[in-house]
């Protein structure tokens, strides 16, 4: 069955709308929707590593474009739409030290590192709607830090798509395994932005959502 998938999603990602699919799929990820955009690059890539950078590039601008809606709901309509949603997405916990972390000149870098990690970039997005983020700040931060996440895919394949693949069709099942962990990983990395329990506390560390709402 797994393998019937994979060939199907393959003989997807070379369709006539795979570029399509591909760009709403980040729209939407960076502002609601819980799946990222990851696999179905990854699957476009890898069934033609030529046009892996230009896959890159398309799923880079359609996520900054679907950051922009998230950060219109973070602050615009944050009591109708952004909290419940944060709820929905069992990132409700997280949003207050994420907002915290966001205030300032630090905002900036806190975007951009995330690039590198697998937290949910709709997280950032709503809340940095929510605190008031310069449009033009989170903008700038968003493609570098998207390009940061998918950029570096994107060349990776069109250097070396031939033999992922080759590994990918002989270690699917290890492949699959890996995403997975991968994608639980950007949740539990969520989960203890939200909880942080680290040793050691700093300025964000007890922030509640009252707090925040007074000082916004």
């Amino acid at each position: 069955m797994l393998r019937r998938l994979y060939d199907w999603t393959m003989d997807k990602a070379t369709g006539r709308f795979a570029e399509i699919w591909l760009a709403i799929f980040a729209f939407m990820e960076a502002s609601f929707f819980p799946i990222p955009p990851h696999p179905v690059l990854g699957v476009m890539c890898l069934a033609n590593p030529q046009k892996a950078i230009r896959y890159a590039i398309i799923t880079t601008l359609a996520s900054v474009a679907g950051g922009l809606l998230g950060y219109a709901i973070g602050h615009y309509a944050f009591a109708l739409l952004g909290d419940q949603l944060l709820n929905a997405l069992h990132l409700k916990a997280s949003f207050p030290y994420a907002a915290c972390k966001l205030r300032g000149e630090a905002g900036f870098i806190a975007i951009i590192a995330k690039g590198a990690t697998p937290i949910p970039f709709k997280l950032i997005t709503i809340t940095a709607g929510f605190i008031g983020m310069p449009i033009g700040k989170f903008v700038l931060a968003s493609v570098i830090s998207r390009s940061i996440s998918f950029l570096i895919v994107g060349i990776l394949f069109r250097l070396f798509g031939a033999p992922i693949k080759a590994w990918i069709d002989k270690y699917l099942a290890l492949a699959v395994a890996g995403f997975v962990a991968l994608v639980v990983a950007g949740f539990v990395a969520a989960a203890m932005l939200g909880g942080h329990k680290s040793a050691v506390a700093d300025e964000c560390t007890g922030v509640t959502l009252e707090s925040l709402s007074t000082m916004k």
